[in-house]
């Protein structure tokens, strides 16, 4: 096994293998990496030991993000991912115990806005438009999934105003379900 760096907070270690069902050569990573490429080929599966990480198929966290929590991943179907190359990864530090977002009808924060302060796995349900333009995070780090349930790609949102949706990195508005980033 090879070990990158010791993890800045114990506990908070992610674990990257390039086979299914942790087999094959492995990596651990205990913080932020921009590159992770010269520590292996490819990744078919995940441990989290700790800590909520955010990967990335390209490097420096650029490319299809994921949001992972502590837990197994045995595939990549199992983190809904397109592929089996993770570049980048980051640890996600939660400054704030509290949560809330407002979510925009329009872009630039107009038209019909609602305050979230707790997951929705089917947006719809309290969301009647097509599609969220806008976001302004007021508390907390929250996901974004483009389908229900938590499916689909996945965009993270830190605490700031996102004026479009191409500023949280979505080629479209559609957002199906929202979480809060938190440990689970």
């Amino acid at each position: 096994m090879k070990i990158w760096e010791k993890p800045d907070f114990e506990g908070e270690s992610i674990f990257f293998y390039e086979d299914k069902n942790f087999q094959g050569r492995s990596f651990e990573c205990g913080s932020d990496c921009p590159e992770l490429s010269s520590h292996f080929s490819r990744c078919n599966s995940i441990r989290v030991e700790g800590g909520t990480w955010v990967i990335y198929e390209r490097p420096q966290y650029l490319g299809y993000q994921y949001v992972l929590f502590k837990g197994e991943y045995p595939t990549l179907q199992s983190w809904n991912g397109f592929s089996d190359t993770i570049r980048s990864c980051r640890l996600i530090r939660h400054p704030s115990s509290r949560h809330r977002i407002r979510i925009y009808e329009r872009p630039d924060f107009s038209g019909q806005m609602m305050e979230f302060s707790e997951d929705l796995s089917d947006l719809q349900d309290r969301w009647r438009h097509h599609g969220v333009h806008s976001a302004h995070v007021q508390d907390g780090i929250w996901i974004f999934y483009e389908s229900p349930n938590y499916r689909g790609r996945q965009y993270l949102l830190e605490k700031g105003e996102y004026r479009r949706h191409s500023e949280w990195g979505a080629l479209h508005p559609a957002v199906g379900s929202i979480r809060r980033a938190v440990d689970i």
